[in-house]
């Protein structure tokens, strides 16, 4: 007997058609906003495990399912986020974030006109421990990172602008804190001055894409996360 929980039907459905990418070494998923990629003191199942009790009830497997977290994304947020099936791919793919050979492109739906169609955003960021909260200054102060990140406007309706984010740091709440900064607040995103929150409890704030050679077979792995806000537009 597995010693992983049961998934029932419907949601065993819906972690299938939320992978991108898998094969033995690595396992891409569209995360949903409010999933926790990996476990924090609220202790909700993160996805992590979620996927390992997946395999497990897919494969038949009777023994332990590794899956390794390579990074994270905030709960709210959704898309792309890989996992290693394998210690080799885990260490390597460590490796490859370090290095900054991993390239992701995020989409964020903000509610206001960025001061340019395209930009460059650099500051210094520091985050607060006990509110999880990041503040930005335009200057080097006690505690902050260097953060900086490249953004283009790519379509707009009469209430809303979707921004294409490229990522040149990786800090913590970094495109959050750096739009609000700018007056460009995401959608949703009630901790960095939007005005109203969504239903679904996200934000519109999504991991679109990931580009980076395979750290075993050395091929080009470049996947897409498709999302869908249409419903939240409406809201």
């Amino acid at each position: 007997m597995s010693e992983y929980r049961n998934i029932p039907p419907e949601e065993f459905d819906e972690l299938a058609s939320e992978i991108l990418y898998e094969d033995n070494h690595l396992l891409i998923i569209n995360k949903r906003p409010g999933e926790l990629v990996q476990g924090d003191k609220t202790g909700d199942e993160c996805l992590a495990e979620t996927l390992k009790a997946f395999i497990a009830q897919r494969d038949g497997k009777p023994g332990k399912v590794f899956m390794g977290v390579t990074h994270r994304i905030d709960r709210p947020t959704s898309g792309t986020v890989i996992f290693a099936k394998t210690s080799k791919a885990l260490s390597r793919l460590n490796d490859m974030f370090r290095t900054g050979d991993i390239h992701k492109t995020y989409w964020a739906l903000v509610c206001e006109r960025p001061p340019l169609d395209e930009g460059d955003l650099g500051n210094y960021l520091t985050r607060n421990e006990k509110s999880n909260k990041t503040f930005v200054s335009d200057k080097p102060c006690k505690g902050s990172k260097e953060a900086r990140m490249h953004y283009k406007l790519i379509r707009e309706t009469e209430r809303y602008f979707l921004l294409e984010v490229r990522l040149l740091t990786g800090r913590h709440h970094q495109i959050r804190a750096q739009l609000a900064h700018i007056g460009c607040h995401i959608k949703g995103d009630l901790k960095y001055g939007a005005r109203r929150s969504n239903r679904n409890g996200g934000i519109c704030l999504h991991s679109r894409s990931v580009s980076f050679i395979h750290p075993v077979k050395k091929t080009e792995i470049n996947v897409t996360a498709p999302v869908d806000w249409s419903p939240i537009i409406k809201e």
